[in-house]
C-alpha cells in the first residue's frame, strides 16, 4: 500500500482558511484581543495572589497555578492561530507539530486536574472545616499540584509517542488550526484503532474521572451547606463554591463536547468552533470569573490599584 506514497515531514493548517480575508481580519481582531485580555487577567490574578498575605490560602495557590497553566496552555496554540488567520495554509514541520501538540496536552490536563485539586479543596472547606489547615497543609498542595502536572506530562508523551509513531504519508493538510489528536489520527496512512482506543482511555481518565470527582464533592458539599441554619452562613459558603463551579462546568463541558464524542459523530468542522470556545473563551474564564465573583480577589485588587476597600 505505501510502495507509492510520500512520507510526510510537515503539514499545512487548513485553519480558517475557507473564510474571506475580511472576515479572517476580524477574527484575528477579535481573537488577539481576547488573549491580550488573558494573558493581562492571569499576570494580574497571580501577581495580586503573591503580593496579598490574605490570599496565601490552598485555594488562591490553586488558583494561580491555574492561572500559570492557563497562560502557557494558550501560549502553545493562540500565537500560531493569529499568525495563520493573517496567512492561511501555514506549514509546520513534523516536530514542531508534536512539540505544539505535547505543551497544549501537558498544560490542558494540568488544567483539568488542577480544577479537581480545587474541588477537593472546597470540599474540605466546607464539609471538615476544623481539619482544613491539617488536611490541605501546604506539603499536601505541593503533592497536588505536582500530581496534576505529573498526570499532564505523562498522558502527553503517551499520546504524542502513540500519534507520532505512525506513518503519515500523501495526506497533509490538517483540518484544525493546531496538531490535535483526531486531526493528525485522520491523516495516518495506517489502522489507528489502538490509538483510538489510547484516546478514549485518555480522555476518560482526564475528563470523565475528575468530572465525577467534582460531581460528588459537590453533592456533598452542597447537602452540607443546606445543612447551615443562618441564611447568611449559606450565601456565603455558596459564594466560595460559586466560580470554581463555573470554571469547571465551561471547561469540562466543551472538553467533552470534543474527546469524549463518538469518532462517527465527529465533524471536524463543529470541533474547530468548539476548539475556539476552549482555547480563547474559556482560559478568559478563569480570571474573569474570580475577579468578578470573588469577593476576596475584589478586595485585594482595589488595594493593589490605590482603591478603598468595598468592605471597609
Amino acid at each position: 500500500m505505501l510502495k507509492n506514497s510520500t512520507f510526510v515531514t510537515e503539514f499545512l493548517f487548513e485553519g480558517f482558511s475557507s473564510f474571506g480575508w475580511q472576515h479572517r481580519l476580524v477574527f484575528f481582531i477579535v481573537f488577539l484581543t481576547l488573549y491580550l485580555l488573558t494573558l493581562s487577567g492571569n499576570v494580574i490574578i497571580v501577581t495580586i495572589i503573591r503580593l496579598d498575605r490574605h490570599l496565601h490560602t490552598p485555594m488562591y495557590f490553586f488558583l494561580s497555578l491555574l492561572s500559570i497553566s492557563e497562560t502557557f496552555y494558550t501560549i502553545a496554540i493562540i500565537p500560531r492561530m493569529l499568525s495563520g488567520l493573517l496567512s492561511p495554509h501555514q506549514a509546520i514541520d513534523i516536530q514542531s507539530c508534536a512539540t505544539q501538540l505535547f505543551f497544549y496536552l501537558t498544560f490542558g490536563i494540568n488544567n483539568c486536574f488542577l480544577l479537581t485539586a480545587m474541588g477537593y479543596d472546597r470540599y474540605v472547606a466546607i464539609c471538615n472545616p476544623l481539619r482544613y489547615s491539617v488536611i490541605m497543609g501546604k506539603k499536601a498542595c505541593i503533592y497536588l499540584a505536582c500530581g496534576s502536572l505529573g498526570i499532564g506530562l505523562g498522558m502527553a508523551i503517551v499520546q504524542v509517542t502513540s500519534v507520532f509513531g505512525l506513518p503519515f504519508c500523501d495526506g497533509f493538510i490538517i483540518a484544525h488550526f493546531f496538531c490535535d489528536v483526531r486531526p493528525l489520527l485522520k491523516l495516518a496512512c495506517t489502522d489507528t484503532t489502538i490509538n483510538d482506543i489510547i484516546n478514549l482511555v485518555v480522555s476518560v481518565c482526564v475528563l470523565v474521572l475528575p468530572m465525577g470527582l467534582v460531581f460528588i464533592s459537590y453533592v456533598v458539599i452542597i447537602s452540607t451547606i443546606l445543612k447551615i441554619a443562618s441564611v447568611e452562613g449559606r450565601k456565603k459558603a455558596f459564594a466560595t463554591c460559586a466560580s470554581h463551579l463555573t470554571v469547571v462546568i465551561i471547561h469540562y463541558g466543551c472538553a467533552s463536547i470534543i474527546y469524549l464524542k463518538p469518532k462517527s459523530q465527529s465533524s471536524l468542522g463543529q470541533d474547530r468552533l468548539i476548539s475556539v470556545t476552549y482555547t480563547v473563551i474559556t482560559p478568559l474564564l478563569n480570571p474573569v470569573v474570580y475577579s468578578l465573583r470573588n469577593k476576596e480577589v475584589k478586595e485585594a485588587l482595589r488595594k493593589a490599584i490605590g482603591l478603598r476597600p468595598l468592605s471597609s
